[in-house]
């Protein structure tokens, strides 16, 4: 399974298990639908995949700061969109 499907599934276990929202579950299935235009971004992909898990609404805001919110998620889909269009020139 390449990183594009690993992405698929990280998404709708993070959705079940994790309450991902939609629009970011929606952002993040952009980019898992158009390989050919993330192909040169597979490290920062592989690197949203292992994040996934660990997905919390309320990341950050505990007693240890822990796990990633929407904020963490964010900025690696801006990172891999930037690296994508930068590609496609």
């Amino acid at each position: 399974m390449d990183v594009f499907e690993q992405l698929k599934k990280a998404v709708g276990q993070a959705r079940r298990e994790n309450e991902l929202p939609d629009h970011l579950a929606e952002a993040i299935l952009e980019i898992a639908e158009d390989p050919s235009n993330y192909s040169k971004c597979t490290g920062l992909v592989n690197r949203l995949v292992e994040r996934l898990p660990d997905y919390d609404t309320y990341a950050q805001t505990g007693y240890l700061g822990m796990g990633v919110n929407d904020a963490d998620i964010g900025m690696l889909l801006k990172a891999i969109k930037e690296e994508g269009k930068s590609g496609s020139n």
